[in-house]
């Protein structure tokens, strides 16, 4: 069988492992003859580099795992190749300028406060701070995605989207599976979810393409405040045409499964690691009241708060959103002085390379300082990558990063936290995901 126990019981540990025992790049075997399957794991930075950007168009999303994420939430941004990539990136790039992004801040705030203040209920003021953070980021990008329809999405996004990623999750990382087609129980509860899931994302496609603009992500009612739906119904140009209404759908879960379970992981894990790092976190709130004093944080407010953004980026290194990436090799090819055949699985794995002692001393020590602009300037571009790189780079990374320092900023000027939970184990999923809760006590701090 492999490494294929091994592998099932804890992924995260086995790459660890692997890279300790054999180095940057590992041959790992798992499965049963006639079923096994062979992985070839880059752990360094300069191979991570060669996968993602100098030889990119090599490694390609032809696994098992992407194509079931295409069978279950479309042919978006995320799982798109070729013509059909470079064609939706055209049209959703200009949805994702800095000036476009900016003006979701509000979007941001306010959520962040509704959800904030919802806290003082808290039984003995303890919270679970993951499941806190996935509501908040829901709520968030659903807002953004569909401006005052967020409450037709929100709860039908909540119930189908563990389904379905579990579904995915299975059946990706299964050596056999049977067809969709098949009544079997598994099949049937997620055919289910997928069909509640895409009712309410057409009839809401639908509603806004008869009415354009009618949805704002801010209240403001034009400019960057428009919801991304609707700018993404309204996306054109004379060379690619324009989404027809099966890509919108394919964009909007494609952004619903990026754009909150990603923010979500950086914002839980960033407040508790805070929360068992006191002196890191009177600092990160020492910035944000000099910085802010009793206003809003806006969008302008991520340049003045480095130190909050170094405490996210080691957030980011310490438990990447993706922790593991997977790409088929078209033709074979030399990583690190090792022969990677045609056809081979490739794997890299961020949580693994953000680990690396070559350029993270004491690497599982949280520590923000490793990403003043002295330090980041000495290390590989490939040594921290959570949001991908290279032609197929996150393009929500700015949203994203926005998106968590206003909402940290919002959270840790109202509240102290201390860890209840101090060890928090994590599996990885589609997304990085805590196996258990991410208790934290919470202490109000303006009365």
């Amino acid at each position: 069988m492999g490494s294929l126990f091994e592998l099932k019981s804890d992924s995260l540990g086995t790459y660890l492992r692997a890279r300790h025992e054999h180095g940057d790049v590992v041959r790992i075997v798992a499965g049963p003859p006639g079923l096994r399957a062979e992985l070839y794991c880059v752990f360094s930075a300069e191979g991570a580099q060669q996968v993602l950007a100098s030889e990119s168009a090599n490694f390609r999303k032809d696994n098992p795992f992407y194509q079931e994420i295409r069978d279950s939430f479309g042919n978006g941004l995320l799982t798109s190749q070729d013509e059909d990539y470079l064609r939706q990136r055209r049209l959703v790039q200009p949805l994702f300028t800095r000036r476009r992004v900016d003006g979701y801040a509000g979007a941001v705030a306010a959520e962040t406060k509704a959800v904030v203040a919802a806290w003082e209920q808290a039984p003995d003021g303890v919270l679970d701070v993951s499941d806190q953070m996935m509501h908040l980021a829901l709520r968030a990008v659903a807002r953004i995605l569909f401006g005052t329809d967020v409450e037709a999405t929100v709860d039908v996004v909540d119930r189908c989207f563990p389904v379905i990623t579990d579904y995915v999750l299975r059946r990706g990382y299964s050596p056999a599976n049977v067809p969709r087609s098949w009544p079997t129980p598994a099949n049937r509860r997620a055919a289910a979810a997928m069909d509640e899931l895409y009712a309410v994302c057409d009839k809401i496609i639908g509603e806004r393409r008869t009415a354009p603009g009618a949805g704002t992500a801010d209240g403001s009612g034009d400019g960057p405040g428009e919801d991304l739906l609707t700018l993404l119904a309204a996306a054109k140009s004379s060379d690619d045409g324009e989404f027809d209404v099966s890509e919108l759908r394919d964009q909007v879960l494609i952004f619903l499964l990026a754009g909150h379970e990603t923010t979500a992981t950086s914002l839980a894990f960033a407040l508790h690691l805070l929360a068992r790092h006191p002196e890191e976190q009177d600092r990160a709130r020492e910035e944000i009241t000099r910085v802010l004093g009793d206003r809003t944080p806006e969008a302008a407010d991520l340049d003045r708060l480095p130190y909050l953004t170094q405490v996210l980026k080691e957030t980011m290194r310490l438990y990447p959103a993706a922790p593991v990436i997977g790409r088929n090799a078209v033709a074979a090819t030399e990583i690190d002085g090792h022969a990677i055949p045609a056809g081979a699985n490739v794997i890299l794995a961020p949580w693994v390379t953000h680990r690396h002692p070559l350029h993270w001393p004491d690497p599982d020590r949280f520590n923000p300082e490793r990403f003043t602009p002295e330090a980041e300037a000495g290390r590989p571009r490939y040594a921290w990558f959570p949001f991908g790189g290279g032609p197929r780079a996150c393009i929500g990374q700015h949203f994203s990063m926005l998106e968590s320092v206003i909402a940290l900023a919002v959270i840790l000027r109202a509240y102290e936290f201390e860890a209840v939970d101090t060890e928090i184990p994590v599996s990885a999923g589609i997304t990085l995901r805590p196996n258990g809760p991410a208790r934290c006590r919470v202490r109000r701090l303006d009365g």
